[in-house]
């Protein structure tokens, strides 16, 4: 007797053997808008290799095979010691590998940072827990570079391209990871509701790269296994508070008494361990001056929201190229997907949309890079301090509005390209179910959207000319562009109201401010085709007010959406 069914037909490929780089045209040509074409064959390189099959598989692995914590050792000492499956360690060892840790402050030089973005953009779209711990090696060291008898011990091993996963004390291992430590259960993002205390081991001994004994708690404490954390706590006698290196060892050897109580059991991000710890006595060393630990934290923060924009635009990008595929290649009611009018409104409004992210990305990444290209500081510590008022106003200004609009932005771009899918989308075998899961942690992480909101107005408050620079610039590319000088008056209006009436449209100033960036990024360096649709469909009359969903694009002629499809994924880029 024949068992036999049904045939398997109408399912969709994988898409693998592509590359990455060399199939989006929007970050080939921003790289060389933004000044990093140097690096051009390196990502290439990248993107070819992080299409392959094998490497999607790591990505597939390492979430499923979530790390482990083992507090204790056979005879009961303490291990505090985190398992993590080899695939990690093999994707973790790719991006150290392309100095995405460190590229801005091992090798300065104009475009470093543009550079950088681009291949963490790569990487993103295959694999998203392992970004962690390299964001926060790559944001400490402008904070331990300014710790010179502390950084000339370890610039070695932060700046190594060797992945090393042994848990050894530091003076035997050959590279290090760094993470960080602020919040605590009962503030959250509030951070000066922190009790952690700080005492110096020796009374005479205090101050800035003095050693104490930290004894408290830490809520979220990322990448627990890292080989030490930038942690805030309070000082004897002080209400504000200051920031420690907490190694994961002490000078002499021995485990830290940073003990970790549990992993979070998360959403998403699940390749990627966060813990809750506690401090009992733990040994650190002041880093920065005393009771001005937020201002010292918060330079490292400057850095990871920017990769938090980075990341939600890759996994935008990663989502899209996706949806593209399986529309190609699945057919319903008589034709494929990608050929049914509708459809392809969806997709080319996905396509423009993660044009606009992708574009904001690298511009944000060039006004970081402005300081170290002007030499105005040390080679290891490019955090510019004298930037122009312009490139200010983009780090400053448009950084938290966009880690607040395009890190939300995510969410619902994700959920769109999984419906694409269907039923198949839905389930975890496929990747569209776990871009949708990691697309909420840039939101949270780093600052939730009121913060982002609240710090766009306290940076308008306290960066004056920075405000008028954006607005001067953004004026000159609304010529000719009626939406556009309409949209950038209602921001003015609304950045001139009452101090309450502004923090109650928080929100609405940091989106307008967002969609004015992408805007006149897109009119300056886009598609012109998709420039206008953006300004039409996010800054038109009546447009973002009330929310949107995709797919809303003027009909406008079918085939320039099959254009803007093609041009956002093209066929013939899988071999």
């Amino acid at each position: 007797m024949d068992w036999t069914t049904h045939e398997v037909t109408n399912q969709v490929p994988s898409l693998v053997d592509y590359n990455l780089f060399d199939s989006d045209a929007v970050l080939t040509s921003a790289l060389g808008l933004e000044g990093a074409d140097w690096h051009r064959a390196t990502l290439q390189a990248d993107g070819e290799r992080l299409g392959r099959g094998d490497i999607q598989v790591l990505a597939e692995l390492a979430n499923r095979h979530v790390p482990e914590l083992f507090t204790h050792d056979a005879r009961g000492e303490r291990l505090d010691a985190v398992e993590f499956h080899p695939s990690w360690h093999a994707l973790l060892g790719m991006l150290r590998r392309e100095g995405l840790h460190a590229l801005p402050f091992s090798e300065p030089g104009e475009g470093a940072m543009v550079a950088r973005a681009a291949g963490y953009f790569l990487h993103a779209q295959v694999e998203s827990g392992t970004l962690c711990p390299a964001t926060m090696t790559f944001a400490s060291i402008p904070v331990l570079s300014r710790e010179p008898s502390l950084f000339a011990t370890i610039q070695d091993k932060l700046f190594s391209r060797e992945h090393d996963p042994r848990d050894l004390p530091l003076k035997e291992k050959r590279s290090m990871l760094v993470g960080m430590g602020m919040t605590e259960k009962q503030g959250g993002s509030d951070v000066r509701s922190n009790r952690t205390r700080a005492t110096p081991t020796e009374a005479a001994c205090t101050g800035r790269g003095a050693a104490y004994q930290l004894v408290g708690h830490k809520w979220f404490f990322s990448v627990p296994q890292s080989d030490a954390h930038l942690v805030l706590a309070r000082t004897d006698g002080q209400d504000a508070l200051s920031c420690f290196y907490v190694p994961r060892f002490t000078p002499d050897g021995k485990r830290n008494a940073v003990h970790i109580q549990r992993l979070k059991d998360k959403l998403g991000n699940r390749s990627n361990a966060s813990s809750e710890v506690e401090f009992r006595g733990a040994w650190g060393v002041l880093v920065g001056e005393e009771a001005r630990g937020i201002p010292t934290i918060i330079e490292m923060a400057n850095y990871t929201r920017l990769d938090c924009v980075i990341g939600s635009a890759a996994l935008m990008r990663a989502a899209l190229v996706q949806a593209i595929h399986h529309a190609r290649h699945r057919s319903a009611f008589g034709r494929a997907l990608a050929q049914q009018p509708l459809m392809q409104n969806v997709l080319a409004d996905l396509a423009i949309e993660s044009e606009a992210a992708t574009m904001l990305m690298m511009r944000l990444a060039r006004a970081y890079d402005v300081g170290a290209e002007a030499g105005e500081a040390p080679a290891h510590r490019p955090g510019p301090t004298r930037t122009t008022p312009l490139e200010r106003g983009w780090q400053r200004i448009v950084t938290p509005a966009a880690k607040f609009w395009v890190c939300k932005r995510a969410l619902e771009f994700t959920g769109e390209a999984m419906e694409v899918w269907g039923g198949n989308g839905y389930v975890e075998e496929a990747p569209m179910a776990r871009f949708y899961r990691e697309a909420p942690v840039n939101s949270i992480w780093e600052g939730s959207g009121n913060v982002m909101c609240l710090d766009v107005l306290r940076a308008v408050e306290r960066e004056p000319d920075a405000v008028h620079a954006l607005l001067d610039d953004w004026r000159e590319a609304a010529k000719g562009q009626p939406v556009l000088r309409a949209a950038l008056d209602d921001l003015h209006t609304m950045l001139t109201q009452p101090q309450a009436q502004r923090e109650s449209l928080a929100r609405r100033i940091a989106q307008r401010l967002v969609l004015l960036a992408q805007a006149v990024l897109m009119t300056r360096g886009g598609d012109a085709a998709n420039a206008d649709a953006f300004i039409a469909t996010r800054l038109g009359e009546g447009a973002g007010q009330n929310g949107r969903v995709y797919g809303t694009l003027p009909a406008g002629e079918t085939p320039w959406h099959r254009t803007v499809i093609e041009r956002a994924f093209p066929a013939h880029a899988q071999r």
